[in-house]
């Protein structure tokens, strides 16, 4: 059994009718600057915990609803929200398969910490990253980052 197999992680929406478990460490955990996340999750930034769908198991009374909204990419961002207290759960960017958990809906924020801080040409001037935090400027190469797990990880997800 690997570390992944072994984490256990709950969380859910602010009312409770949409809960979810984790049966596996994220793959990659992302704390992204950009203008674009600051202003979709109105704070600083937002953290997000790179897991595959089969790794996230909904426990709750009701299933998240899906929302399509833009994306500084222009691809379009998938987010999965409460239907009742419309809190966003999780994301889909890259690929359906991997859900970007919003970390801040655990019920143990404290579990995971980011990987890397992306988009810190625009992270807020009274934000201070640790030291030796890994970041960039823009995104990054997952292949140059990502520990090898992960990458079979990746390369284990069905392919669209």
């Amino acid at each position: 059994m690997t570390e992944s197999t072994k984490f256990k992680a709950e969380g859910g929406c602010a009312c409770g009718k949409v809960r979810y478990r984790l049966e596996a460490a994220p793959m990659f955990v992302h704390c992204c600057h950009c203008t674009w996340c600051q202003r979709e999750s109105g704070s600083a930034f937002a953290l997000n915990a790179l897991i595959e769908m089969d790794n996230v198991t909904l426990q709750g009374e009701e299933a998240p609803f899906l929302v399509e909204t833009p994306s500084a990419s222009g691809r379009g961002q998938k987010i999965h929200r409460c239907a009742n207290c419309q809190v966003a759960l999780w994301s889909h960017y890259s690929h359906p398969h991997v859900a970007f958990i919003r970390v801040g809906t655990l019920d143990d924020k404290s579990t995971i910490t980011p990987d890397v801080h992306i988009y810190t040409t625009t992270k807020l001037d009274w934000v201070t990253l640790p030291e030796g935090a890994r970041s960039f400027d823009g995104f990054y190469n997952p292949k140059e980052e990502w520990p090898p797990e992960c990458q079979a990880r990746w390369k284990a997800l069905p392919q669209e």
